[in-house]
C-alpha cells in the first residue's frame, strides 16, 4: 500500500473534451453515434448505434479509440459510463456524453474502467448530481472523483481479474441471446412462413388466463419480493427489491410464480416482457405488468408470440392513450389476439426445444447472478487494496 497514491479522475487524463452535437440517423451513412441512451445498458449493442454525418475534421476530433472512457452528464442516467474496447470502425460521442482519455503512461484504462463501476463513484455522482429536479454534472465535477491507484503492473492484475469475470458474464449472456434467437427462428419457421390455411384461428384467451392472485397489507406473506417494470426488459430480471408487506409500493399487488409471462402493459415497445423461471419463493409485480399464466399451451410459444417485433410494435398500436399520457394495454387486449393454432405434434416439438433452451438459460442467469455477486464482492476489497493480486513484479 505505501507505493499506491491517491490522485483524481482528471490528473490522470490526457483529455477531457465534450461530444458532437450532430442528429442520429439509421442510414449507414458516417461514422456510428454513440449517444446516452447506448451506454445505459450492461453492455454496448453496436447493431443499434445509429450514425450521424460528420466531415473529416470532426471524426478525427470526436473519435472514439480503445480505452477511451465516456460518461453521461445529465438527466437520470448522470455518471453512467463504459470503456470503449476494439471495435474496428469509427465512432464519434454524442454532446452528452464527457470523453476522459487515460493518460496510459500514469494509469490503466481498464483499472480505470472498474472503479467507474463501483458504488464508490455512483454514490459521489449522487452527491454532487443528485440533488437538482434535473440532475447533471460538468467535466470538472466528475473529473474531481479521488482515486487510490496502485503501481500500474497491480492495475494490470487487477483488472485482468476483474475482467476475466465480465468475459465469463458477457459469454453467457450472449449464450442466452442465442438460444433465445433459434428458439425464435424457429418458432417463426414453423408457425408463420410453415403455417397451414386449414389451421383454425384461435384467441390467446382460449389458452391462458390472466386472473391472478393479489395481496394486500394484511395478508399471511410478512416479506416480499418485489419486481418493477423497469427491472424486466427483452427477458432479463436487473435485481428484485425486498419490502416488509407494510412498506410494500401500492403497485406490489401481482403474485406471479413459475413460467408466468409477465408483459409491461405501459409503453409495450419498450420491452419490459420475460417469463419467470422457478422463484425460490413467492414474487409479487408492479400492477404494471399484465401477468399470463398458461393453462392448456406451452409457455414459451405464448412468451415467442407475444414478444416479437412485429407483434410489439402492433401491441404499441393498439395501446389506448395518446402523446401526453403512456400508452397502455388492457389484459383483454393480450387476451383478444388471435393466432392459427398448430398440430399438437408441431407444439410438442417445439415445446421439446424450448423447453429445454430455457433449462439452459435459467442455469446461465444462476451462473451470472453468481458471477456478479462475485466480482461486485471483490471490486472494492481489490479497490482498497484489502485483497492483493499476483502481478510480474510480485
Amino acid at each position: 500500500m505505501s507505493e499506491w497514491k491517491e490522485t483524481t479522475l482528471s490528473d490522470i487524463c490526457s483529455d477531457i473534451s465534450y461530444g458532437y452535437t450532430a442528429s442520429a440517423n439509421v442510414d449507414t451513412v458516417g461514422p456510428k453515434f454513440l449517444r446516452i441512451t447506448d451506454i445505459v445498458p450492461n453492455r454496448i449493442n453496436w447493431n443499434t448505434v445509429p450514425y450521424c454525418e460528420a466531415d473529416e475534421l470532426n471524426i478525427e476530433k470526436y473519435k472514439l479509440q480503445e480505452g477511451d472512457i465516456v460518461i453521461a452528464r445529465t438527466g437520470a442516467t448522470t455518471g453512467y459510463n463504459k470503456i470503449i474496447k476494439n471495435i474496428g470502425f469509427d465512432v464519434v460521442f454524442a454532446s452528452y456524453l464527457i470523453r476522459y482519455k487515460i493518460d496510459v503512461n500514469m494509469a490503466y484504462p481498464y483499472y480505470i474502467g472498474h472503479i467507474l463501476q463501483s458504488s464508490n463513484w455512483y454514490n459521489y455522482v449522487d452527491a454532487i448530481a443528485g440533488g437538482s429536479a434535473q440532475p447533471g454534472a460538468n467535466a470538472k465535477q466528475l473529473g474531481s472523483f479521488e482515486i487510490l491507484l496502485p503501481p500500474l503492473p497491480e492495475q494490470r492484475a487487477i483488472a485482468s481479474v476483474l475482467s476475466s469475470l465480465d468475459d465469463k458474464i458477457d459469454l453467457l449472456h450472449r449464450q442466452n441471446k442465442t438460444l433465445e434467437a433459434i428458439a425464435e427462428t424457429l418458432f417463426r419457421q414453423w408457425f408463420m412462413e410453415e403455417a397451414d390455411e386449414g389451421w383454425d384461428s384461435v384467441r390467446v384467451g382460449d389458452f391462458v388466463h390472466t386472473n391472478v392472485a393479489s395481496i394486500n397489507k394484511d395478508n399471511a406473506l410478512k416479506t416480499i419480493r418485489y419486481l418493477d417494470t423497469a427491472s424486466l426488459t427483452e427477458g432479463k430480471i436487473n435485481g428484485y427489491q425486498k419490502f416488509d408487506i407494510v412498506d410494500a409500493p401500492s403497485r406490489a399487488r401481482r403474485i406471479v410464480k413459475n413460467n408466468d409471462v409477465l408483459i409491461s402493459t405501459v409503453r409495450p415497445n419498450q420491452k419490459h416482457y420475460g417469463i419467470l423461471k422457478n422463484p425460490a419463493e413467492d414474487v409479487i409485480v408492479s400492477t404494471g405488468f399484465c401477468v399470463i399464466t398458461c393453462d392448456k399451451i406451452n409457455p414459451h410459444f405464448i412468451y415467442i408470440l407475444l414478444t416479437t417485433d412485429e407483434m410489439t410494435e402492433y401491441l404499441h398500436s393498439i395501446a389506448e392513450g395518446s402523446t401526453s399520457t403512456y400508452p397502455s394495454l388492457k389484459p383483454s387486449d393480450i387476451e383478444g389476439l388471435e393466432f392459427q393454432l398448430p398440430p399438437q405434434e408441431k407444439l410438442d416439438a417445439y415445446s421439446e426445444y424450448a423447453d429445454n433452451a430455457w433449462s439452459k438459460i435459467e442455469y446461465n442467469h444462476t451462473q451470472i447472478r453468481t458471477l456478479e455477486k462475485l466480482r461486485d464482492t471483490l471490486l472494492p476489497k481489490l479497490m482498497s487494496g484489502e485483497v492483493k493480486v499476483e502481478n510480474e513484479n510480485n
